[in-house]
């Protein structure tokens, strides 16, 4: 149960059109208009930097629909403050509805990203800058806007597909949402040509490149189920000069941002007030820890993507990886606090809150376990597969699998992309791709009545409401938020929400 607001309709009608009312056509003398902006190639530059930027607004939140909707991670419950248990509390509890708050943003900043994407191509079809420089920023464009609409169509199914802007206010209300099967072909078509477009190399760190709209065309191969087309996309991938950090540590390491295995990632920088810091060790420190995590005392983290007792089951005995990313609690003031916190983004910094960690996108290890996936699931493991599977394992400090059926091969990948990937934003999506409906909500519900019966972290003797961790099929997808149904009577609700 899930909410979303009416951007949609705010940003197509007052961001993307100009408004025909004389008192609206005075010029701000401080503002360059729109329509005086994109005249050469530095303009464009601020313009792609500025969708980049918007990617960090998406990526501070998205943990909340990605792990914690999931059976990765819980929350620190605070029974003192339920602020939000109608918001992002919801995502945990299987209870989300259309007025959700947290939905309304999520619609929202997809579309007023691809806004801004879709008027700049637009402008930039337009232009005479250099032909190189223009080839490279229209495949960032696209491969961002096929990022946004592949989120987009995994939430919420059918969704409303715009790719130019508008030039009357009332096309607005004439919108409606375009079948999956439209979605899917506009993102496959931004990414071969992004693929094409884009660089084997970026010349600024953290810009997209040909390897990163190759692993994120694989990925939705992958999510269709075409999985001769994943395995041939992915294996591009693999000679583009990616490989396997030494030390699974240096993945979020700040000091070692974009390194070799790193395809895309999203960009913050902490240690000054430019605001374009993280502070996802804040997000996810339990509540009461002040500054035995953070390292700043009289600091009020938000327990938020607590890891489950699941999830730190989920670690064979020997994998690097658990100490790396999570630690089973905190000392302060001497005594041990057994809540456990999501501790891969947890490194030293010199201001209180503005941390400067990244946010990994695309790994070249979710390439080699696509890749491993996408051949079993083909045609069952072979060799090749095995390979794939088994560096992410000796990387981790597990021993090689072999000799495998089908299924128990697809069962070693998946709980291996769960504990490789955990809390980088994957189980969601890996959850719905390869469980159908009745599945999921089947998974979901036996996840729920593990929780309630042993809650990972303590609830100060709250119970549990009676709808609380009661999954339904029809949650596979989001609903589309009730305002956007309210502005635009064409809109529809998707199946089981009021």
């Amino acid at each position: 149960m899930k909410k979303i607001s009416f951007y949609i309709i705010l940003s197509l009608c007052l961001t993307q059109i100009s408004c025909q009312e004389d008192f609206l056509k005075t010029t701000d003398p401080t503002r360059i208009g729109r329509d005086l902006f994109y005249q050469n190639q530095t303009q464009f530059e601020q313009a792609l930097n500025g969708v980049y930027g918007q990617l960090q607004t998406i990526t501070n939140s998205a943990y909340i629909q990605q792990e914690m909707m999931s059976d990765n991670t819980t929350f620190d419950f605070d029974p003192l403050n339920r602020g939000g248990a109608a918001g992002w509390e919801a995502f945990e509890y299987s209870t989300v509805n259309q007025g959700n708050g947290e939905i309304a943003a999520l619609w929202n900043n997809h579309y007023s990203t691809m806004y801004n994407i879709n008027y700049a191509l637009e402008k930039l079809a337009a232009s005479k800058i250099d032909a190189t420089a223009k080839s490279v920023l229209e495949g960032e464009f696209k491969f961002i806007r096929a990022y946004h609409y592949f989120n987009l169509v995994r939430y919420f199914g059918d969704v409303v597909l715009a790719t130019k802007t508008l030039t009357n206010p009332n096309e607005a209300f004439d919108l409606v949402r375009s079948p999956q099967a439209d979605v899917y072909k506009q993102i496959l078509a931004d990414l071969a040509d992004a693929s094409k477009l884009l660089p084997a190399r970026a010349t600024l760190r953290g810009r997209a490149t040909q390897g990163a709209a190759l692993s994120l065309l694989g990925k939705v191969y992958l999510t269709q189920k075409n999985y001769a087309a994943a395995s041939t996309t992915l294996k591009q991938v693999t000679s583009l000069g990616y490989a396997l950090n030494a030390n699974y540590k240096d993945n979020f390491d700040p000091a070692k941002k974009n390194g070799v295995e790193s395809i895309f990632e999203v960009q913050y920088q902490g240690g000054n007030d430019l605001g374009e810091q993280s502070n996802f060790m804040y997000l996810f420190a339990p509540r009461l820890s002040l500054g035995a995590i953070t390292g700043f005392a009289n600091t009020a983290p938000s327990g938020r993507n607590i890891p489950t007792n699941d999830m730190i089951k989920a670690y064979e005995a020997g994998d690097v990886r658990k100490a790396i990313s999570i630690q089973e609690g905190y000392t302060l003031n001497g005594k041990f606090v057994g809540i456990p916190y999501v501790s891969k983004y947890q490194y030293t910094h010199t201001i209180t809150g503005r941390t400067d960690n990244n946010w990994p996108v695309l790994r070249y290890a979710d390439v080699l376990l696509m890749l491993a996936e996408s051949i079993n699931e083909a045609s069952g493991p072979n060799a090749e597969a095995y390979d794939y599977l088994n560096q992410v394992r000796k990387r981790a400090g597990l021993a090689a699998v072999d000799g495998l059926s089908k299924d128990a091969f697809r069962t070693a990948v998946l709980k291996e992309r769960r504990v490789e990937l955990a809390f980088e934003n994957h189980r969601w999506f890996d959850l719905q791709r390869t469980l159908t409906p009745s599945q999921l909500t089947a998974f979901m519900n036996a996840h729920g009545a593990i929780e309630k019966a042993n809650p990972t972290v303590a609830r100060g003797g709250i119970a549990f409401n009676a709808l609380d961790y009661v999954y339904s099929d029809f949650e596979y997808f989001l609903p589309i938020p009730a305002p956007q149904i309210l502005i635009n009577k064409k809109l529809t609700q998707n199946q089981g929400y009021l």
